[in-house]
């Protein structure tokens, strides 16, 4: 993430919190499914199938189909809005949150989950560049790979410093999970509004200040 100003790593790890916070309501919600962290649900829908619970497979499968609908609906609001135009993307995440928290709170819960997964998705187009994630932000495997790789880049004589952006990643990620966790329960599905108000509010500071600087 050497590419990335201090603004630009504060942000992803608010992004990554929110991501936690938000995978962690749908995690018990859906009772052991992710809504942000595909790689658990991949492994649930290979598990399904060798064991014959096609419903949990059949769960698992749709979940990943529409966060890669989420990522192809972020990378196009991306690639319209402009790649450093990050409010856009954040301001449509927001808006899939607001109408998941509001679908889920009058029952409509099969597509207010939709929505989240579809929030999740698009969250990961926030720092895309030609086309391609620059930052991931819903996942933490390749940042705790590089976090490793860092640290063994400043024991041989690297940067010394050059691994804490991947840290802050995934401490993002787990204190958001955290804190999603304990909004969960003690207020059921109402915590998600608490990620599309933080979100809203991040694009709406986004957005002033990329207008400001042009």
């Amino acid at each position: 993430m050497k590419d990335y100003g201090k603004n630009d790593i504060a942000l992803a790890a608010a992004l990554s919190g929110v991501a936690g916070y938000v995978d962690a309501i749908g995690f018990l919600k859906l009772g052991g499914f992710f809504v942000s962290f595909m790689s658990g649900n991949s492994t649930r829908l290979g598990v399904g199938l060798a064991t014959g619970h096609l419903e949990a497979a059949l769960t698992a499968l749709v979940l990943i189909a529409l966060f890669v609908a989420g990522v192809v609906l972020g990378a196009l609001v991306a690639n319209r809005a402009g790649e450093g135009r990050r409010a856009m993307v954040m301001g449509l995440e927001a808006l899939l949150l607001a109408t998941a928290a509001g679908l889920i709170s009058l029952g409509h819960d099969p597509v207010g989950v939709a929505a989240m997964v579809l929030a999740m998705g698009a969250e990961n187009a926030v720092f895309q560049r030609n086309g391609d994630v620059g930052v991931g932000l819903t996942y933490m495997t390749g940042a705790l790979v590089k976090a490793g790789q860092r640290i063994a880049a400043a024991l041989t004589g690297g940067d010394r410093w050059a691994w804490g952006p991947y840290v802050m990643l995934w401490a993002g990620l787990t204190l958001g999970g955290a804190l999603g966790a304990l909004a969960y329960l003690r207020l059921g599905v109402l915590a998600l509004w608490g990620a599309a108000t933080v979100l809203a509010g991040l694009a709406l500071f986004r957005f002033v200040r990329e207008r400001s600087l042009g």
